[in-house]
């Protein structure tokens, strides 16, 4: 878990989210729908985004997994993507936010950031109820771009 071993004792329910948030107190996996249908609870597991509501604890025992918690160095610098973010003020409630970070850091690295239209398309499982989305896509497009060079 974001480069750290943990060991955990769950039952075969407990979903990621819940192991997440419940065991392991990283609150910034958001629990939105609980369904799968908002992305707010996007993480990575082996580089790979998921959803941590559809994804049981027990399915990524021993797998890799990375939250928003640790996406920023150990020294506090922000991963590109966040401060993007930060730049283009792409949120207003801040509560997607997280998902959508971690679903756009996955997009640059799938190689799906060349357009703002590929942008939308490969984000678009990320909901924002505030609508924040022509800043998301700015965020992502301007880290894109970092990231390149």
């Amino acid at each position: 878990m974001n480069g750290r071993d943990h060991a955990l004792d769950v039952e075969p329910r407990v979903t990621l989210l819940d192991a997440l948030r419940d065991r392991l107190h990283l609150s910034g996996t958001k629990k939105g729908c609980d369904q799968g249908q908002c992305g707010a609870c996007t993480v990575h597991v082996d580089g790979e985004r998921v959803l941590a509501c559809l994804t049981l604890a027990a399915q990524v025992e021993g797998r890799s997994i990375t939250t928003i918690e640790g996406l920023a160095d150990e020294d506090g610098t922000l991963h590109a993507v966040q401060a993007a973010f930060l730049e283009q003020d792409a949120f207003q409630c801040g509560y997607c936010t997280p998902g959508q970070i971690m679903s756009a850091v996955a997009c640059i690295r799938e190689g799906h950031a060349g357009s703002d239209e590929e942008i939308r398309e490969y984000m678009a499982g990320n909901l924002c109820r505030c609508g924040a989305y022509p800043n998301i896509v700015a965020a992502v497009r301007q880290a894109a771009q970092e990231l390149r060079s």
